[in-house]
């Protein structure tokens, strides 16, 4: 049990009413920061603005998945009031707090460091990252299937990365009868996509093999669907791309050539976001009971 363990919810979508929920459950202390429009109410959680909170009791903060922006502003959806994340926040609290975010960026990083706090991104754990490729998956499906008017089945798919999401999409597209094609860079995953029974790319390469695409989904956050690539894509292709903002596709050079290219991040948040909601949840109760059991022995 968290029993008396003061967390501050900070901001955040529809996933964090399930996180609100499990904390209750183990008896938390909860300060919910940024949910005032918030029409649920949660016995044993008490909704306040971000300079009522007593920052010296808060043993731990979630952020939202979005962690904050590059000024620290806190994005929410119950509420209109900005919410900004200072150094000075985090110094107040007590000396063990742990920040809990989905992602992170510099500034975010930069102000846990220089309050000697902790910084945990969830995201960057395989256990979170791969369950969470599950609902990224089925968004991606419903994406494609509103998006064309072809049939998956017997489509050309090309799927650019091989991480634990590229992984997931590939075999949903597979098991949906389309053709996959695969491009990564290291050489033992593109031995798994040849083992997995999808054709595998080298991610050099992949501008000679686009040339009859249907559907290109992305997974690297890093520039990869470049001017070059994309002028060897049909008109009609469809790209959807999965990374985190800016995502990975040349997006003007898509809009001249009159290819529909989607940036998609985030899409367990919008097409499941109680079962995101509660992936987050269970991961983060249980490295909250871990810390907490690691206090109190370190007290005996």
């Amino acid at each position: 049990m968290l029993t008396g363990k003061h967390v501050a919810i900070i901001g955040g979508d529809a996933r964090q009413l399930e996180v609100i929920r499990k904390l209750i459950e183990l008896d938390a202390k909860i300060s919910l920061i940024g949910f005032d429009q918030l029409d649920e109410g949660f016995a044993g959680a008490t909704k306040v603005q971000l300079d009522q909170v007593d920052f010296s009791t808060v043993e731990a903060i979630m952020l939202p998945v979005s962690g904050t922006s590059s000024e620290g502003e806190v994005e929410t959806i119950f509420s209109n009031e900005k919410i900004v994340l200072t150094n000075d926040h985090l110094k107040a609290t007590s000396k063990q707090c742990t920040v809990y975010s989905g992602i992170s960026n510099q500034y975010l990083k930069t102000i846990v460091h220089s309050s000697n706090r902790k910084l945990v991104e969830l995201f960057e754990r395989n256990d979170v990252a791969i369950y969470n490729s599950i609902p990224t998956m089925e968004g991606t499906l419903m994406m494609v299937i509103q998006n064309t008017d072809i049939t998956i089945h017997r489509s050309n798919v090309v799927i650019v990365g091989f991480g634990r999401v590229g992984m997931s999409v590939a075999r949903a597209f597979h098991g949906l009868g389309a053709n996959v094609k695969v491009a990564a860079r290291e050489s033992e995953l593109l031995a798994r996509v040849y083992e997995m029974g999808f054709q595998p790319i080298e991610l050099s390469l992949l501008a000679n093999e686009v040339h009859n695409t249907d559907v290109c989904i992305n997974t690297i956050p890093a520039k990869v669907l470049t001017g070059n690539i994309l002028s060897k894509m049909p008109t009609r292709s469809l790209i959807i791309d999965l990374a985190s903002k800016p995502g990975g596709t040349d997006f003007r050079y898509a809009e001249k050539r009159g290819i529909k290219a989607m940036l998609a991040p985030g899409l367990p948040g919008i097409v499941a976001p109680k079962t995101a909601g509660q992936i987050i949840a269970n991961v983060l109760s249980k490295l909250l009971l871990e810390e907490q059991n690691t206090i109190e022995e370190e007290q005996k």
